[in-house]
């Protein structure tokens, strides 16, 4: 048991439109670096490879060991998010990741990478976790659906921007591979001295237990099924005794955390969160587009680089349409939430669209008119702005505020570990297919055989042009392949959303969470309240001077509780007015 310092619910008057805005400047920019770190990458791998004489494993760990790490770590630092400073913990996070970032642009060879790429891995999981908690902290859930679209078009232009700004540092000879971990470090330094000057939380202490067994346990579980997951089809069979070890194994260790936590005094995950209908269904929802967006959307740079010849800065230029849906949809409908405090429509059109939008990425082939991709992707983007930071606020809006961190990470967590296991799987089903469809075109020109490759992008130039056509072709296929493999993910998503039942965005920061079926309460104040009291039966006003509070303030445990109120109210109202007559 120790003493730590949380900061309290916000108690004093609400912070102006310029205060937040001050505030998310710094949160905004640690959460672009968190991102782009994941995604920057992408179109520079060939060449990092190259230079560090890696091969086809050492290409899926330079991606995962940073997912991995992200989600095995984001449901620890929400959890401490609960316990200790906010400020302090984003401020943590962000030194950390310019640590593994500086590591990393010095790295000599694939291990020390891969190494490097774990510590970014462990600062990208606090400032993904944290930077939900701390606009929760700051701003109301009825408020928060006008700033979570700033987050989420933070998120889009990260997400897509990252192999574009990869590849122009890749094509720019006086700047190198290097740069690609070294650029985000001057933006996290701002996002710290940001942080420091504008976030400012009220901090009171409460002793508290950390949970470290079951913390230990998860991210032992979460680690060996990305570990089976990057590597089985490649390393080692599908069906095989490392899967026979590895599966079990994690099973066993995710039981024993179930276990731990369900006895423990300050669990990471409190397993009553999923008795909430909506955090269960919103995590389940996380997790599928997850899987959609993080596994799919990895594998765009390699269909506009290989199935179309483009260069890695063109690649990313071509995936415009997806930035300008996400980044409108978030904002729009960010906006107009706070506006009205319905959220769900949104969740239910966004997850359609991104069902829509990878179903006809499906079609995708090397010599599909680009306009087509366009669309696609612009489906794909505008559902995915309604739909990723609606899920966290719905959760937000119906937990109490000392979960908040704890339920907002939980989100990210799952949202991570389908993203980390997206990556692995449909990077699986890439390989198998792009293999398939050479040797069957290699044979159709009198070639038996196709080499098993090192994992780097075949360099178009250097082909024959007959080579060049059936390599083209076959991973345009294969990437529609994978595009049609994710869509069922997002189906499930969508239907996981369908059963969210809405409840009305609170007004106040430090409400207590509305009940399932909610009623929007006046504002106003009545001048005469008078209702039974639940212990002595005599009438309310007698029982507590309650008539004078603002309604706002009032906790509604149901329905038929506020029905029965709201007829003794009548009632009073026509037995005064009787009275008078």
């Amino acid at each position: 048991m120790t003493t730590a310092t949380a900061e309290a619910p916000p108690t004093a008057e609400p912070m102006s439109h310029r205060q937040i805005l001050e505030a998310l400047t710094g949160l905004l920019l640690g959460m672009f670096v968190a991102i782009l770190s994941s995604t920057i990458v992408t179109n520079a791998l060939p060449t990092i490879l190259t230079d560090l004489h890696g091969g086809e494993s050492a290409y899926t760990w330079v991606v995962t060991s940073t997912l991995l790490a992200t989600t095995a770590t984001t449901p620890i630092w929400g959890k401490l998010a609960d316990l200790t400073s906010k400020k302090t913990l984003v401020q943590i996070a962000l030194v950390i990741y310019v640590a593994g970032s500086a590591v990393a642009g010095l790295s000599q060879n694939i291990g020390e990478l891969i190494a490097a790429r774990t510590i970014q891995g462990i600062g990208v999981g606090g400032l993904t976790a944290l930077a939900q908690v701390i606009m929760a902290a700051m701003i109301s859930p009825r408020e928060r659906g006008r700033y979570s679209g700033y987050l989420g078009a933070v998120f889009a232009v990260a997400t897509v921007s990252g192999p574009l700004i990869g590849g122009v540092i890749v094509d720019t000879d006086w700047l190198g591979w290097r740069w690609c971990f070294y650029v985000g470090v001057p933006i996290a330094a701002l996002a710290l001295f940001v942080l420091q000057k504008t976030l400012h939380l009220p901090v009171i202490k409460r002793k508290v237990t950390i949970d470290y067994l079951g913390a230990t346990l998860v991210t032992a579980a979460v680690s060996l099924l990305l570990i089976w997951v990057s590597l089985a089809g490649s390393q080692f069979d599908w069906i095989s005794w490392q899967t026979a070890v590895m599966v079990p194994g994690a099973l066993v260790l995710g039981g024993l955390f179930v276990r731990v936590e369900s006895r423990a005094a300050e669990p990471i995950i409190p397993l009553q969160l999923f008795k909430n209908r909506t955090v269960l269904l919103a995590t389940v929802a996380s997790l599928f587009v997850g899987v959609a967006l993080f596994g799919a959307s990895v594998f765009l740079s390699q269909y506009f680089q290989i199935a179309r010849g483009e260069s890695p800065t063109a690649s990313g230029l071509l995936t415009l349409p997806m930035i300008g849906g996400l980044f409108l949809s978030s904002t729009i409908s960010g906006k107009i939430i706070s506006s009205t405090g319905r959220w769900k429509r949104f969740l239910v059109a966004g997850a359609f669209l991104v069902t829509a939008g990878f179903a006809l990425m499906g079609t995708a082939r090397a010599e599909t008119p680009y306009w087509h991709l366009a669309i696609f992707m612009a489906v794909i983007g505008i559902g995915l702005g309604m739909t990723m930071q609606n899920l966290v606020l719905a959760v937000q809006n119906t937990v109490k505020t000392s979960e908040l961190g704890t339920s907002s990470s939980t989100v990210a967590f799952f949202r991570s570990l389908g993203g980390a296991v997206g990556v692995s799987a449909l990077g699986a089903v890439l390989g198998h297919r792009v293999t398939d469809y050479l040797a069957d075109g290699l044979r159709a020109i009198g070639v038996d055989s196709v080499g098993s490759g090192d994992g780097s992008l075949p360099d178009l130039s250097t082909l024959p042009a007959p080579i060049r056509s059936i390599v083209m072709d076959s991973y345009g296929h294969a990437a529609g392949d994978v595009f049609l493999v994710a869509a069922p993910f997002a189906l499930l998503a969508f239907i996981a959303v369908l059963f969210i039942r809405e409840v009305a965005l609170r007004s106040s920061i430090g409400d207590t969470p509305a009940p399932a079926v909610a009623v929007a309460a006046p504002v106003e104040e009545e001048p005469v309240l008078v209702a039974t009291h639940a212990a002595t039966g005599a009438p309310e006003e007698q029982a507590a001077p309650v008539s004078t509070l603002p309604r706002r303030g009032v906790r509604h445990p149901g329905r038929h509780e506020a029905g029965r109120h709201e007829a003794t109210r009548r009632g009073a109202r026509r037995k005064a007015e009787h009275e008078l007559q």
